[in-house]
């Protein structure tokens, strides 16, 4: 097990924990939370010895193998699947034995040695690795590439990965989800959850925490505190500790009140001056409790837009993708859509389908290939740019970039916009005394992107246009722009991984793959069976482009319905298609799709009049208690016997619905 016994540990002159003592038992799967700053990936160098206690003591079996991902970007031409391979040190280093035996021609050690590499699973290898990579939402062409071929977020999953590939009893994880799209987290989640041995993770998605974590650790005020149990489970216990807390300290001030006037009213008296030394020995005795110390939280809110064009957007037929040698390479065709106010729309797809291309261009910073994108009048975009450099300039400071977005706003912005004003607006959003002279380029990323989203409210847009905000914001930035985006009057679409946020902010999806934009009919939930059966699929897939080439398997199946998601364009139908003999596969296809409609089109009905059977159910229910309430005081007869006629049509009406919500949840069950 891991013990930290009163360890101390340092920053600088900041201390980050003081005498902080835990122990975490084989298996367990922990969380790791904390405001940015507290000392979260501080404790994590501890964990993997590249930092020394300052004080107390911190124990780690010796024996245990660790896992971690490198946070330095790949420099090499390896093929991605080789690097991968690599990761499994164990594996690497009895090969490297076997050559030596083979070379000095030592049969015993030889045979000693592919003993050895059967144990550690030599014979499956590389399709383990490769199976890693296309968990990771990599495409099976994609398996030989160069690491150096891919860009800085890629060679960071070939890392996961290749952190993922290596023996391990401790796995340490920093924010891993930060380069993964929603297929990809899905694939992680499930693989995590069949991991035996110890993890430690840090996250910001109470999504991935809650399915992945049962122990949680809080780092606060320098002190760590262990909870049983998954995020939302600490949110619960750590509130309930704080009101424990809070009660107590009220409790033990006015017990300290008491004593106190006791001993100034009496100390004076000589008849009175033996019970006020004692009490004043009970006060220096007293184990104080600490009042509560809790964190102000950070809070914005978006103001009114200036007007609401309705439409925001209409988009006809239009071509949406980028220029490569002066020649338009086109990533979805054809695609016609409204955008209307007060639309909330989450824009869902695998990596390199185009979601932050159809963003990008609609935030007009790429142009449209073909067809026609109408700006409603009045039109006023704020866009959140997946990397936040892309938007910020690295040497200027949050100050200067206010005080050039107040002189392109210019005076009709309605915004005050002397250097003081500037310099109050941007302390709302945690940028204090010096911070609003620092170059951004020095930031972390949280702080980039709360500069972006106060320069995004400066600017009252109409239209938010948000591509993966949350990639550096710790869980209560995230709460905060969650709350912000429900209270704001304009119209959203978000790219997302997060789905605490799409769940809390979208009321409609759209699906990007395939070349195309399409509505998704469904929620979260729904989206996620989606991808277990597209795995599936894509296993199959698999297994035959392997044996027909070669005539056996390659990639193996995974042990779970984790999906292999990147194998293919995008996700498929979430009940999964029967393959027609003989047909080609755009045949199979279409045949699918138009299987997906007729389905669609059975469904819609039944779904509306089950939603219209819950409401008029739910309204019931609130006469009926009104009634009720009525009758428990006194009422003349005439209103009484009208009342208990009335409650009884509304309970042979609730019978009726009862009977009809049963028959329409059966249907629904036959068709899906």
């Amino acid at each position: 097990m891991i013990n930290l016994k009163n360890v101390t540990l340092r920053r600088g002159t900041k201390v980050l924990l003081d005498q902080a003592s835990v122990t975490l038992n084989p298996g367990e799967k922990v969380g790791l939370v904390g405001r940015n700053g507290a000392g979260k990936s501080t404790l994590f160098a501890l964990f993997n010895r590249t930092l020394i206690e300052d004080g107390g003591d911190f124990e780690i079996p010796k024996a245990w193998r660790m896992a971690q991902v490198a946070q330095n970007m790949p420099e090499t031409d390896q093929p991605a699947a080789d690097f991968v391979l690599e990761g499994d040190t164990r594996l690497a280093e009895l090969r490297q034995r076997l050559v030596l035996a083979e070379e000095s021609g030592d049969g015993m050690e030889m045979a000693h040695v592919y003993t050895d590499l059967a144990d550690a699973g030599d014979h499956d290898a590389l399709p383990r690795a490769e199976a890693l990579i296309l968990g990771l939402g990599f495409r099976v062409d994609e398996l030989n590439n160069p690491v150096n071929s891919f860009s800085g977020g890629w060679r960071m999953r070939l890392q996961l990965a290749r952190a993922l590939m290596c023996p391990s009893d401790i796995l340490i994880l920093d924010e891993p989800t930060n380069h993964l799209d929603l297929d990809a987290l899905v694939w992680l989640e499930a693989w995590l959850q069949r991991y035996a041995g110890t993890m430690i993770v840090i996250s910001h998605d109470r999504e991935f925490l809650d399915a992945v974590t049962d122990v949680t650790l809080h780092i606060d005020h320098a002190k760590l505190t262990r909870y049983g149990g998954n995020y939302s489970a600490f949110e619960i216990l750590r509130s309930q500790q704080m009101e424990l807390q809070q009660a107590s300290f009220s409790k033990q001030q006015d017990k300290i009140a008491h004593l106190q006037k006791f001993i100034n009213r009496f100390k004076a008296q000589a008849s009175k001056a033996k019970q006020a030394q004692s009490r004043v020995k009970a006060l220096e005795r007293m184990e104080k409790v600490a009042p509560l110390l809790a964190d102000a939280e950070f809070t914005f809110g978006f103001k009114e837009p200036n007007n609401l064009p309705n439409p925001m957007l209409a988009i006809s037929e239009a071509n949406f993708g980028y220029i490569v040698d002066d020649e338009p390479k086109a990533i979805l065709q054809g695609v016609s859509k409204s955008v209307l106010a007060g639309q909330r729309i989450g824009i869902l797809g695998a990596n390199g389908q185009g979601k932050s291309t159809l963003v990008k261009t609609i935030a007009r910073t790429m142009p449209l290939l073909g067809g026609t994108l109408t700006e409603g009048k009045g039109l006023n975009i704020g866009y959140f740019a997946q990397q936040e450099l892309d938007v910020l300039h690295p040497q200027d400071t949050p100050l200067e970039h206010m005080i050039r977005l107040a002189k392109e706003l210019g005076p009709n912005s309605g915004e005050p916009s002397r250097e003081q004003d500037l310099r109050n607006y941007l302390g709302t959003f945690n940028f204090s005394g010096d911070m609003v002279k620092q170059a951004v380029g020095t930031m972390s990323g949280g702080e980039k992107a709360r500069l972006v989203l106060a320069m995004i409210v400066w600017q009252r847009p109409n239209l938010l246009l948000l591509d993966e905000p949350t990639n550096h914001l710790d869980l209560a930035t995230r709460e905060a722009l969650s709350m912000a985006l429900n209270e704001f009057e304009g119209t959203v679409m978000l790219v997302s991984h997060d789905r605490a946020l799409l769940r809390a902010v979208c009321d409609e999806f759209w699906m990007v793959g395939r070349g195309k934009v399409e509505p998704f009919d469904g929620d979260l939930d729904d989206y996620q069976r989606y991808l277990l059966e597209e795995s599936k699929r894509l296993r199959e897939v698999a297994k035959n482009a392997a044996r027909d080439s070669t005539g056996s398997v390659a990639v193996p199946a995974v042990e779970t319905d984790a999906p292999l998601i990147a194998m293919a364009a995008a996700p498929a139908p979430i009940s999964a298609p029967s393959s027609t003999p003989g047909i080609s596969s755009a045949e199979q296809r279409k045949v699918d799709a138009q299987k997906r409609q007729q389905l669609a089109a059975q469904t819609r009905p039944l779904k509306r009049e089950l939603e219209q059977n819950e409401q008029r159910m739910a309204s019931i229910e609130a006469e009926k208690t009104q009634l009720e309430q009525q009758l428990s005081t006194p009422l003349p007869p005439t209103e009484i016997a009208e009342a208990g006629r009335r409650l009884k049509a509304l309970s042979d009406e609730v019978t009726t619905l009862e009977e009809r919500w049963l028959e329409l949840t059966h249907l629904l069950e036959e068709t899906a």
